[in-house]
């Protein structure tokens, strides 16, 4: 079926906000006179959440008694920075720029919770320099990705079905979120992927190793 509505995970995928983790990260490690931990060390676990960024950053687990202390820090932190050094990926301002040339709706299905989701798009001129469509967080689904009830619930709010959906992430549940919506999937392995994770078994639809080769493959998809 033609395609008509693409819908993109935040983190990883359109933009790349690992930098801003690394500062509150390394925060709370300067907190704990610990020294700086490498980007690509607090990269791959970015996709994770707050809990995985904090285990990381602390070389801890959420079972010791203060880690919810620390967890909460962090994420002051991660407010405090939030758009410091985040960017979207190259080319894929021009993309989103591009269908909205056509008229063809663009959104954004994230586990990202919108008290940083929503201010980081105005940041970086996803909700005013251009039209974001549809942004869904986990405050507005009964159960986030990889269920697929946000991905539906954009095509359902813009009448489209699923199938005519192409969906875009960098994490097994964002590929299994747009297979249980029975949507067009696409899998961004130059995202937050962890050391011994193998995409390809993810079974996507379409799999892509940079920006560039996805901006080229939404151009052949909405053709």
């Amino acid at each position: 079926m033609q395609a008509k509505l693409a819908l993109f995970d935040l983190d990883g995928t359109l933009v790349d906000t690992a930098p801003d983790f690394v500062l509150a990260a390394n925060k709370l490690r300067s907190d704990q006179s610990l020294q700086p931990l490498p980007v690509d060390t607090i990269a791959e676990v970015v996709s994770n959440g707050s809990i995985a960024v904090t285990e990381i950053a602390l070389e801890t687990t959420r079972k010791t008694g203060d880690f919810e202390t620390h967890r909460k820090t962090l994420l002051k932190y991660y407010a405090n920075f939030l758009g410091t050094d985040s960017k979207i990926y190259p080319t894929l301002y021009d993309t989103l720029q591009e269908l909205e040339k056509r008229a063809i709706p663009w959104g954004i299905v994230t586990n990202k919770p919108v008290a940083y989701a929503k201010p980081l798009l105005d940041i970086l001129g996803l909700s005013s320099q251009l039209n974001c469509t549809a942004l869904i967080c986990p405050e507005h689904v009964n159960i986030p990705k990889p269920d697929p009830e946000g991905i539906l619930k954009v095509c359902s709010q813009l009448n489209i079905n699923a199938r005519q959906c192409v969906y875009v992430g960098d994490h097994l549940r964002d590929i299994e979120a747009a297979q249980n919506a029975n949507a067009v999937s696409v899998a961004a392995t130059y995202g937050y992927l962890a050391k011994d994770e193998n995409p390809l078994n993810w079974k996507a639809d379409h799999s892509v190793e940079t920006p560039n080769q996805l901006s080229d493959l939404i151009q052949n998809l909405f053709a």
